[in-house]
């Protein structure tokens, strides 16, 4: 039996038709009759028993003007809870809702459930987007955890990287993750593919991407036939691309930009090797994609990743993110002599551990319990 309806606050998401945001709705939508989306550029999903109310602004500099679109984007928020109060019991607040201080107190004041769904770490962004902003919303975040009816995170793992310790006793493990194995397969043997690693993701300082360029004179002077690949756009591009021209490397990195979601595939299949060096994630798709892809992923050991990636089994673990750890660890993964059974055995557990099948199960059970 279907619950009745669920809504999903987004205010993070910056583009429509997000994989995160695809995610959340199709297992919802699997759960709930109706299933309303309030928060900005959400676009239009299509699904027939979804109902979308959006807000829609363009990203601004000025800290005065982002803080006055903020509080107009809660207002909104609050606005959309209290006027679907007779049919949404229960909403979900993604990508940022751990700082909706008003939307919550609303949902709170008429008696709902309000499920915060933690997506990374509020505190560490703010360290590495040097925002006075996140420093507020970090403040903001004690408060709505306090306020909010359940805590939602990926993995245990989770609990003590977000700061979450205090709220333990409201907390529930279940992550949005699942893919489509027939997408995300493999179509190239990893004995076939040509001596490439890379990055792939946003290129911003949080990725940790800058460090990786910054390994790579150290990496490439150690094996001449290797190439890289960094693919992504963000506010590092110029940089980077200055870095790789100082090293005098940059015919031997590509750098094709922004890569959609409909290509991962195809070059996920075309590396030997898959560089993460985050200083802060959730649970990251494009590490489960490439897995499926059967490319290994050496990670920094930051949000849930060291509940997947296990050093030497499933993919390959690096202390931190320096760039001599990260030149280190990717010359370590790339000589180690079963590296193809690596590939194999990550690309199993993902395929075990992140179907559809099994996500539904685990939220509707827990949506279940809260309604």
């Amino acid at each position: 039996m279907k619950i009745r309806s669920i809504g999903i606050i987004i205010p993070g998401i910056k583009k429509p038709y997000s994989a995160p945001m695809w995610n959340l709705i199709k297992i919802t939508t699997s759960i709930s009759k109706t299933v309303y989306i309030a928060g900005r550029w959400v676009g239009n999903y299509n699904y027939p028993n979804v109902i979308v109310h959006s807000v829609g602004h363009k990203n601004c500099r000025n800290i005065i003007i982002r803080s006055l679109k903020y509080v107009y984007l809660q207002t909104f928020l609050s606005y959309k809870i209290f006027t679907l109060s007779s049919r949404v019991n229960t909403w979900i607040l993604f990508f940022g809702g751990e700082a909706l201080i008003l939307p919550i107190l609303i949902g709170k004041f008429l008696n709902k459930n309000m499920i915060i769904l933690f997506a990374g770490s509020i505190e560490n962004e703010g360290i590495h987007r040097d925002e006075a902003l996140y420093n507020v919303l970090g403040i903001f975040k004690k408060i709505t955890c306090r306020l909010s009816t359940t805590l939602i995170v990926y993995s245990k793992s989770l609990i003590s990287f977000l700061n979450l310790e205090p709220y333990r006793h409201k907390i529930l493990i279940a992550h949005r993750h699942f893919l489509d194995f027939t997408t995300f397969t493999v179509t190239s043997p990893y004995h076939d593919r040509p001596n490439l690693i890379g990055y792939i993701g946003r290129l911003r300082g949080e990725k940790g991407v800058q460090h990786f360029a910054e390994a790579l004179p150290a990496i490439l002077s150690n094996n001449q036939d290797l190439r890289v690949l960094i693919g992504g756009d963000g506010q590092l591009k110029g940089a980077i691309e200055a870095s790789l021209q100082d090293g005098s490397i940059a015919d031997r990195v590509d750098l094709p930009g922004w890569i959609s979601h409909d290509e991962l595939p195809k070059y996920l299949n075309q590396l030997r090797l898959l560089v993460l060096p985050s200083y802060t994630e959730g649970l990251p798709n494009i590490m489960l994609e490439a897995m499926a892809c059967g490319t290994p992923v050496l990670a920094t050991p930051v949000g849930a990743i060291p509940d997947v990636i296990r050093d030497g089994e499933t993919g390959f673990i690096m202390e931190d993110n320096s760039p001599e750890c990260i030149a280190r660890n990717v010359m370590r993964a790339l000589d180690h002599p079963d590296l193809e059974k690596i590939a194999e055995r990550g690309r199993k557990f993902v395929e075990e551990e992140f179907t559809f099948e099994k996500v539904v199960e685990r939220w509707r059970g827990i949506l279940k319990d809260i309604e």
